[in-house]
């Protein structure tokens, strides 16, 4: 019996024997998002090899995003039922700027109706539908169906019109006083621009000449623990598989620390990230960003091999917030992480809004700003800038037109993002969001091309329960 199935049936047996149990109504919550999502990227000037691509990238939709969650029946052994339900509208794209690649399985935001390249026509929309049947005993969980995980192996992708999905299940403990225990199994992600279940994967894998042609697996395993080591430290343990493609140790500590008028937030972590199953000697399930004689070769797809170090500090005090980081990625590859091919995060301090800066042999710093201007009196304006500058990356790749073969270790990349936001926060429009986003990347990475890039985001939150 698969994840939907099992999911689907435990909703029909506490639908038929529970219903009416008090627990199961009264505590249930319902949400209707309304999420109006523009973006325009603009491939500047860069290495000519990408010079078929797309020189712009725009579409505009609207998204419909329902939540339910249900409370818990009465009695030791406690069922309920989550669901989501997504919907999203074209509003304005075309075949030449919906950003549809040769190895995509969609453009920017919406599917297409194939994958031919840059004139593949977006949807006029798309949608589904996730279950998720949960049981409780006491302070443990356990999930199963539709999932949106978020921690240091896996998280979910929320940087579109509508958010990203897995299936499979995942059980949460909380008995022992300070200590969380998750542990799950993934076994299909459904794309923020998509409305089907796929196979899971890492860059280089996904795609090949065309997107049919990559390589995924249906097992990601993952467990951890959070440990409160005292009301102010929390020290963390997390565990991840990739069946076939890779295996990464995480260890993280977060401690505040209150420093006169303000409070100074450390977050340190390190991940450990080596190959798994047909990864290590398969070329088909071989990542890109791979290194072994650190750039001197043309050797570009292998194993995975990565060590990342991170730090990075928040200090808080009257509305503002200062922050400085670091990150030091070791090894033969690229640091990896769950990557379809369709839009994907992971949980570095380094996971901007174009880039991810975990690129082999990349040493990364960064500085930010952010501001909320509730402390001179408008709740709900907040704004905020971060600079991130990798270098010493690790590179290989023929450029220009006569498709020179360049080798070395100095790439060099940095990325600069704004954000301004207003939340309504009372009277007849409360929760009416309004965000602007803008990046700038700029690189000398072969075969990648330069981007501006800026999404503009109303969005508005119906509580129907």
């Amino acid at each position: 019996m698969n994840k939907s199935t099992l999911a689907l049936a435990v909703a029909v047996g506490v639908l038929a024997q529970q219903a009416g149990a008090a627990g199961f109504i009264e505590d249930s919550k319902a949400t209707l998002g309304l999420r109006n999502f523009y973006i325009n990227t603009d491939n500047r000037d860069g290495d000519t090899k990408a010079a078929k691509a797309q020189n712009k990238q725009e579409e505009w939709g609207q998204g419909f995003i329902f939540n339910f969650t249900s409370g818990y029946t009465e009695g030791t052994v406690g069922f309920g039922l989550d669901a989501i339900g997504l919907l999203g509208v074209r509003l304005d794209s075309g075949g030449g700027t919906n950003g549809a690649t040769t190895t995509s399985a969609g453009g920017t935001i919406f599917p297409t109706h194939s994958s031919s390249g840059k004139n593949a026509q977006a949807v006029n929309d798309y949608s589904s539908l996730g279950l998720t049947g949960k049981v409780k005993v006491s302070q443990t969980e356990l999930k199963i169906g539709t999932l949106q995980p978020n921690n240091p192996v896996i998280k979910y992708n929320d940087g579109r019109l509508l958010p990203q999905t897995f299936q499979g299940g995942q059980i949460t403990s909380n008995e022992i006083k300070d200590l969380t225990l998750t542990a799950g199994q993934i076994e299909h992600a459904k794309g923020r621009n998509s409305s089907n279940n796929e196979g899971l994967s890492i860059a280089g894998a996904n795609a090949s000449s065309n997107y049919d042609a990559g390589k995924f697996s249906n097992k990601f395993y993952y467990a951890g623990a959070d440990y409160k080591i005292t009301k102010d430290l929390t020290a963390s343990y997390y565990y991840g598989e990739l069946k076939d493609f890779y295996s990464q140790n995480f260890l993280g500590l977060v401690h505040n620390w209150s420093i006169g008028p303000g409070v100074l937030k450390s977050d340190l972590r390190y991940y450990r990230s080596r190959d798994n199953g047909s990864n290590g000697d398969t070329a088909a399930y071989y990542t890109t960003g791979y290194y072994p004689d650190k750039g001197l070769s043309a050797i570009t797809k292998g194993k995975v091999d990565n060590n990342l170090y991170s730090y990075l500090a928040l200090y808080s005090v009257e509305g503002h917030t200062f922050g400085g980081g670091y990150q030091y990625s070791n090894g033969d590859s690229d640091f990896p992480w769950l990557n379809q091919g369709d839009g994907s995060s992971n949980s570095t301090i380094t996971d901007m809004q174009i880039q991810k800066f975990a690129r082999a042999g990349e040493r990364t710093w960064q500085a930010r700003y952010a501001y909320d201007f509730a402390k001179v009196g408008v709740p709900g304006l907040t704004a905020g800038i971060i600079y991130l500058r990798g270098n010493n990356i690790d590179t290989a790749g023929k450029v220009g037109a006569a498709q020179k073969l360049t080798l070395g270790t100095g790439g060099t990349e940095w990325e600069r993002d704004l954000t301004l936001s207003y939340v309504v926060p009372q009277g007849p429009l409360k929760n009416l969001g309004l965000t602007w986003k803008n990046a700038m990347w700029r690189n000398d990475i072969p075969g990648q091309r330069d981007q501006d890039e800026n999404r503009l985001i109303v969005s508005y939150s119906i509580p129907l329960k």
